[in-house]
C-alpha cells in the first residue's frame, strides 16, 4: 500500500541529501573520530571492516562477549511526557476509520517517530526508569506491535510522516556516544514493517549503517535487547534483512536503487546487523528461530568460489565477503564451496604426482592420479587400515576401491559399498571401539585404554574421505561429536595443543546418556542435604574389561564430598570427564584422521550441525520428491510398469524404502540438496521378466524389466533389494 506515495516522496530525494549536507557543514570540525555521517548517495564510501578475522576467531567476537559488559553511557536526556496508551491508540484508530478523519492518528505517528527521544517517550515502559540492565529492554513490546500492525492500514500521508520522522531521527543522532535510549530506539525502528518495501531501502540502508557502526559495547546491548523480541517479530526482522540483501544483489527494478558501485556499504551493513540477530539467537536455548532461517538462498546463485577466495586472500580487510558471515550461507552453498575446494586440492595433488613422475623420467600411470584402495572382504578393516596408512600422501586424490577377487569397476558404486561395509563392521558392538546407547540411539567412543588408537584415526579418515568424495555415511554420532570435531576447525601447528576439547554441558550428555544426565539433573535440583543423603565425592568409577577403576575429577577428589554448595562444579566436572577427558586419546586420533583428509579453511564456515549433514546426509526419506525428480530412459512416467513401480514403492515400509535407496544408489541417506540431487534414473531393461531388477550404483540408475503386473513387480523388487551385496560385470 506504500508503493505509489513512497515513489512520489522519494523520487525527489535530493531534499534529503541537501539536508544531510547542511547538517555536515553545520557540524564542521566538531565531528568525533567515531562519528558516523550519512554520506551523499551519489558518492558513497566503503565501510571499514565489519568483523574480526573468522580464521582467527572462528565466530564473530559478539558471540563470545561476557554476560555483562561494563561501558560508560552518557546520561539520558529528559523525555517528554506522553500518556497515550494502547487502548487510547486503538480508540483513535477506530474513530478515524469510522469518520475518515485521520488527524489524531497522523499527529500521533508524526510526533512519535520524529526523534529518538519521542520514540522512547511513546514506547518506554516507564520514562522515569533507566532500564540499564540487559535483562529488561524497557520497551512496551505490545504497544510497539499494535502501532506497527496498524501503520500499513493508514493513509499514505500518515505513512510518509513516519518515514520523514525517521529521517529526522537519523540526522539528529549523528554525533557523540549513544545513550541506552538511542539503542532502544534503534531496536524499535528495526521492526518497522515499512522497510519491507523497496522504495524505503535508502532510509533503511542508512539506519543499518548507523547500527553497524556502533561500538562493541553498544552491539552487546543490542544483542540482548534483540533476544527479547517475540519469535514472530524476530523472524520478520531477519527475513526483512535477508530480503534487503537479495534485492540489492538482484534488484527486480534496478532503477529503484542507486548504482551498486555507489553504495557498496549497503550489504556489509545489513550483514553486520544480521550478525547481531544471529548472536542473539544463539544466546537462547532453544534458539528463537532455527539457524537455517538465517540462510539466504539467493547466495546460491552468486560466484561462491570468488567469495571464498576473497575471504582466503583478504580475510576481513576492506574487501567484503559473505564468508565473513557464514551463518548467511546455506548448507547447499557451503557444500558447493567444499566440493570445489576439494576438487582443486585433488587436481593439485594429482598434478604434482604427475610432475614428480615425469621429472624422474618414469612412465606416467593413470593409477597414480587416484587413491587406490584394494581390500579383501574377509579382512576389510585390517586391509583398509594398512592401505590408508601406506598411502597417507594420496589421501587427497580421488578415491577408487577394488574388492580383491571381484570384477567390478569402481565408477562410484564400489566406493559407496566399501564405506557402508567398513562402517557397519567398525561400529558393531563386538568390535569394542564404540558403545551403542539404546536410549539415545547413537554411538559414543569407548573409554577403554589401549596401546594403539590407529583404528580411531581410520574412522576419522573415513569420515573425511566421505566428505571429500561426497559420500553420505550411516553414522549415528551425537551433535556433541561434531562440535568437538571443530575444536579447533584448523589443526594447530603446535602438536602439544589439545584438540577435540570443547565446552560441554548437561544438555550434551542428555543427547548421549539421557538416563545418567537425568540423574545428575535431579542432583542439581535436590532440596535436601546432598552431602548426607548422597554421600558422594569428586570421584567417578568406570568398568574396564571387568575391572572397576576410579578416577578423581579434581586433585584429591576422593576426599572432597559433594555438597549443596559445590554440586554444580561436580556435575560440570563429571560431564567434562565423560565427554572430554576419559576419551581424549581416542577422540584426538579420530580428530587427526578427519583433518588429515579435510584440512581446509572451508571448515571454518560450518556449524557442527552442518558437518553432521555433510557426513551423514539426511535420514528423512521423501519418496514422493524422488518420484517427481526421477528421469526415465526407455520408459515414460505414464507407462504401466512405472505406475506399478511407484504404487509399490510409496506403499513400502520405511525399512524397504531405505533398502531400495541403498540398492539403487549405494546409500540409504539423502544428500544435502535433497532427493533431487540424487539424479535418480529408471531405465528399461530389455530382458526377460523372470530377471530381477539391476542397479548401477555408480550412476544412481535402476534397470527395471517390463513386468506385466503389480504383484510380479513387487515380488521381484523386494527379492532384489533384500539381497544386494557384491558387484559384477555384465
Amino acid at each position: 500500500g506504500l508503493e505509489e506515495g513512497a515513489k512520489n516522496q522519494f523520487s525527489t530525494f535530493s531534499n534529503f541529501i541537501t539536508t544531510i549536507n547542511q547538517k555536515k557543514e553545520g557540524i564542521g570540525n566538531r565531528n568525533s573520530p567515531t562519528q558516523l555521517v550519512i554520506p551523499n548517495i551519489k558518492n558513497g564510501r566503503d565501510l571499514p571492516p565489519l568483523c574480526l578475522d573468522v580464521r582467527q576467531k572462528q565466530r564473530m567476537s559478539i558471540d563470545a562477549l561476557p554476560q555483562e559488559l561494563k561501558a560508560p553511557f552518557p546520561p539520558e536526556p529528559a523525555l517528554p511526557i506522553r500518556t497515550k496508551t494502547v487502548k487510547d491508540f486503538q480508540d483513535d484508530m477506530e474513530k478515524s476509520k469510522a469518520s475518515g478523519d485521520w488527524k489524531a492518528v497522523h499527529n500521533f505517528y508524526s510526533t512519535t517517530f520524529d526523534s529518538f527521544l519521542e520514540i522512547n517517550s511513546a514506547f518506554k515502559k516507564d520514562t522515569n526508569s533507566a532500564f540499564n540492565t540487559i535483562e529488561d529492554s524497557g520497551i512496551d513490546a505490545n504497544f510497539v506491535n499494535v502501532v506497527y500492525d496498524a501503520l500499513l492500514n493508514t493513509p499514505q500521508d500518515v505513512q510518509k510522516s513516519v518515514l520523514k520522522g525517521i529521517i529526522n531521527g537519523l540526522l539528529q543522532e549523528w554525533t557523540g556516544p549513544r545513550t541506552k535510549d538511542d539503542l532502544r530506539a534503534y531496536c524499535i525502528l528495526l521492526q518497522n514493517p515499512q522497510f519491507s518495501n523497496t522504495s524505503t531501502y535508502v532510509i533503511y540502508a542508512h539506519l543499518l549503517r548507523q547500527i553497524a557502526a556502533l561500538t562493541e559495547a553498544d552491539h552487546h546491548f543490542l544483542v540482548h535487547r534483540s533476544k527479547q523480541i517475540s519469535q514472530k517479530r524476530f523472524k520478520q526482522v531477519v527475513d526483512r534483512l535477508l530480503q534487503f540483501i537479495s534485492l540489492r544483489l538482484f534488484p527486480a527494478k534496478p532503477e529503484e536503487f542507486p548504482p551498486i558501485v555507489k553504495c557498496t556499504w549497503w550489504i556489509p551493513s545489513a550483514a553486520k546487523v544480521l550478525a547481531l540477530f544471529n548472536a542473539a539467537n544463539s544466546l537462547i536455548s532453544p534458539p528463537i528461530i532455527s539457524y537455517t532461517d538465517f540462510y539466504n538462498s539467493t547466495l546460491d546463485h552468486i560466484d561462491l568460489m570468488e567469495e571464498y577466495h576473497n575471504w582466503q586472500c583478504y580475510g576481513n580487510s576492506h574487501r567484503f565477503s559473505f564468508c565473513q558471515y557464514p551463518f548467511i550461507i546455506s548448507i547447499a552453498a557451503k557444500k558447493v564451496i567444499i566440493q570445489r575446494d576439494s576438487e582443486q586440492q585433488m587436481i593439485s595433488i594429482a598434478r604434482q604426482s604427475l610432475v614428480d613422475k615425469v621429472s624422474r623420467r618414469q612412465k606416467p600411470d593413470m593409477n597414480m592420479l587416484f587413491l587406490n584402495v584394494k581390500v579383501r572382504r574377509t579382512h576389510l578393516v585390517s586391509d583398509s587400515l594398512d592401505e590408508l596408512a601406506r598411502k597417507k600422501a594420496d589421501l587427497k586424490k580421488k578415491l577408487k576401491v577394488t574388492f580383491v577377487g571381484e570384477a567390478g569397476l569402481d565408477m562410484g558404486g564400489l566406493t559407496k559399498e566399501w564405506f557402508l561395509l567398513l562402517i557397519r563392521q567398525i561400529f558393531h558392538p563386538d568390535y569394542g571401539m564404540f558403545t551403542y546407547h539404546k536410549d539415545s540411539q547413537c554411538h559414543w567412543f569407548s573409554s577403554f585404554k589401549c596401546d594403539n588408537y590407529s583404528e580411531f584415526r581410520l574412522v576419522g579418515a573415513l569420515m573425511g574421505l566421505a566428505v571429500y568424495n561426497s559420500i553420505t555415511l550411516d553414522i549415528r554420532f551425537p551433535p556433541c561429536c561434531y562440535k568437538k570435531l571443530l575444536s579447533p576447525p584448523i589443526v594447530p601447528c603446535d602438536h602439544n595443543t589439545l584438540v577435540g576439547i570443547c565446552g560441554v554441558t548437561l544438555d550434551d550428555l542428555f543427547q548421549i546418556m539421557p538416563e545418567l544426565a537425568h540423574g545428575l539433573s535431579e542432583l542439581l535440583s535436590y532440596e535436601g542435604n546432598v552431602e548426607e543423603d548422597f554421600y558422594s565425592t569428586f570421584q567417578v568409577f568406570q568398568e574396564e574389561f571387568g575391572v572397576i577403576k576410579s578416577y578423581n575429577l579434581k586433585p584429591n577428589g576422593d576426599k572432597i564430598p559433594v555438597t549443596n554448595r559445590n554440586r554444580k562444579e561436580y556435575v560440570q566436572l563429571y560431564v567434562d570427564f565423560l565427554l572430554n577427558r576419559s576419551i581424549y586419546k581416542q577422540f584426538a586420533a579420530f580428530y587427526y584422521g578427519f583433518h588429515s583428509v579435510c584440512a581446509s579453511y572451508a571448515l571454518l564456515l560450518l556449524r557442527p550441525e552442518e558437518v553432521e549433514i555433510l557426513v551423514c546426509g539426511s535420514p528423512e526419506l521423501d519418496m514422493s520428491a524422488l518420484q517427481r525428480s526421477t528421469q526415465y530412459e526407455g520408459y515414460q512416467k505414464t507407462d504401466l510398469t512405472i505406475r506399478y513401480f511407484w504404487d509399490v514403492v510409496l506403499g513400502f515400509s520405511l525399512d524397504l524404502q531405505k533398502k531400495l535407496l541403498h540398492f539403487a544408489t549405494g546409500s540409504d541417506r539423502v544428500p544435502v540438496g535433497g532427493m533431487a540431487d540424487l539424479n535418480f534414473k529408471i531405465s528399461k531393461s530389455e530382458t526377460s521378466t523372470n530377471w530381477l531388477p539391476v542397479a548401477h550404483t555408480c550412476f544412481n540408475q535402476l534397470c527395471l524389466p517390463p513386468y506385466k503386473n503389480r504383484k510380479e513387480l513387487k515380488q521381484k523388487l523386494i527379492i532384489g533389494i533384500s539381497n544386494a551385496e557384491g558387484f559384477g560385470l555384465e
